[in-house]
């Protein structure tokens, strides 16, 4: 019980008020093209500073044969050039995720982890709407087994990977509270 009313007091020590113009819910449309249902928030952490973070899950596949099954998470500290919400912005990201990709006679379930950096621009629509486009690249470590398709998905080999490249595309809509 004890803890219980610990981890409550820290937490409660550690909500900040934020004023307003300084919260966005938002989601990416090209998830969103993809199947890939996503939320992200953004606060407002000084007048040029932003944290944001974003997730996304797709716990379904759509075809029969190359298709896959995800959940991502990808946190992201932002600086912004003029203000908070408004112009360009460059920012520092991490990314975690597990994955089932499925080839036509390979399936691959594995996990990454990794980091990277963002460039962006914020357009501002109205006073509470905003649309904003960024590109990351940066570095993913990824742990794998490879199994034969069905239906006996007997796991052929554990690998690793590291892959250098895009790591963070979106085309976002956001609403400002």
């Amino acid at each position: 019980m004890w803890r219980v009313m610990i981890v409550t007091a820290i937490f409660c020590g550690a909500v900040r008020t934020v004023p307003a113009q300084e919260l966005a819910l938002k989601t990416n449309a090209l998830y969103w093209a993809a199947s890939a249902p996503n939320i992200g928030v953004e606060i407002g952490t000084g007048r040029r500073m932003t944290l944001d973070l974003f997730g996304s899950y797709r716990p379904w596949r759509l075809r029969d044969e190359a298709d896959a099954s995800f959940w991502l998470v990808q946190p992201e500290l932002r600086y912004w050039l003029r203000r908070s919400f408004e112009g360009h912005f460059f920012g520092v990201h991490l990314h975690g995720a597990q994955y089932s990709a499925r080839g036509r006679e390979r399936i691959y379930d594995g996990s990454l982890a990794g980091g990277g950096f963002t460039y962006g621009y914020c357009w501002r629509l109205s006073r509470h709407w905003r649309l904003e486009s960024l590109l990351g690249v940066g570095y993913a470590r990824l742990w794998y087994d490879e199994r034969l398709g069905l239906p006996c998905r007997k796991c052929v080999a554990r690998r690793s990977d590291n892959y250098v490249g895009p790591t963070r595309i979106a085309l976002t809509v956001s609403c400002l509270f």
